[in-house]
């Protein structure tokens, strides 16, 4: 059975960081990376960071320059390092790949979501 999981997550003061991850783990074929979410209490689950054009990654203006998105393709992990954190990036924060399994083939995965909360 195929799982996505991330982990990372905690409660930092506002200015601080964090490094998200994210891997694959079960009996899959292929682990393609799609995007980091979040959603905070009462809102939609947003974009933060996503596979744009040419395989570059695209990241949301709210967070562009204090978020960067790294992959190790050799372990199907990806991790999501947060510098400068703000309350406003208080969330869960979830990540999505498409990934190919016996006997389902290809179909996106969600993992079930870390905390991160940053007080101000």
């Amino acid at each position: 059975q195929v799982q996505l999981v991330e982990s990372g997550g905690g409660q930092v003061p506002a200015g601080g960081s964090l490094k998200l991850s994210c891997s694959a783990s079960g009996n899959f074929l292929s682990f393609n990376f799609e995007g980091w979410y979040r959603q905070a209490p009462g809102k939609q689950r947003e974009l933060v960071a996503g596979i744009g054009s040419g395989d570059n990654i695209n990241y949301a203006d709210s967070v562009k320059g204090r978020c960067t998105v790294s992959r190790d393709n050799a372990k199907n992990t990806v991790i999501l390092q947060m510098n400068s954190l703000k309350p406003e990036d208080t969330a869960v924060y979830y990540c999505k790949a498409a990934i190919a399994s016996p006997p389902y083939g290809l179909r996106d995965y969600w993992g079930q979501g870390t905390q991160v909360t940053v007080s101000s």
